[in-house]
């Protein structure tokens, strides 16, 4: 099982067994996947020469619509200008911080200095967004209801298996945190 995150003299430690760096890279690797876009960018030139999509719609998938929200909720025309604005340069810095996360599960022994532990927690963040909507999670109720998925050995389907991973992410991410936290308070 992982070890806790803690701060130490060299930044953010942290150690992972194999299967489990095998399950955060398909994970990480499942996200990204879902991030890029399914099609080419628009190709105006000058929406290109300045880093706008036009083209932007609102995701379909509910779990992508978690990653990438709409900033304005009471008017349709504001949202869509907005992600046109906005998107694809968080589809990029979502990205980054997996494919950064990523390259660090090649070490046995995590050690994160403050930049990445910042991407690790996004990270961990959003493969939680999507395993939450998966998982139906919209309350306590149903976070409990997860929650209490405790053991490898009585995962029978699909739903049991993505709340024993939804709790290992969550438990992962609480623990860098807090070692992000403790840093923090030592560094003062």
């Amino acid at each position: 099982m992982a070890k806790a995150f803690n701060p130490g003299r060299r930044g953010i430690t942290g150690f992972l067994e194999p299967a489990e760096r095998d399950l955060l890279r398909k994970l990480f690797a499942d996200i990204i996947t879902m991030l890029e876009p399914s099609r080419p960018a628009h190709e105006d030139p000058l929406a290109a020469l300045i880093g706008l999509d036009m083209d932007v719609t609102v995701p379909t998938d509910p779990a992508l619509l978690r990653l990438l929200p709409d900033a304005v909720k009471d008017d349709g025309a504001a949202a869509l200008e907005f992600r046109q604005l906005t998107e694809r340069s968080l589809r990029e810095s979502k990205i980054g911080a997996l494919r950064a996360a990523t390259l660090d599960l090649d070490k046995d022994k995590l050690v994160l200095d403050a930049e990445a532990s910042g991407l690790w927690a996004r990270a961990l963040n959003d493969v939680r967004l999507v395993l939450a909507q998966r998982l139906e999670i919209q309350d306590e109720d149903d976070a409990e209801r997860v929650h209490q998925v405790q053991d490898w050995g009585e995962a029978d389907d699909v739903d049991s298996y993505l709340s024993l991973v939804y709790n290992f992410v969550s438990w992962l991410q609480e623990s860098l945190v807090q070692a992000m936290l403790a840093g923090l308070k030592g560094s003062k």
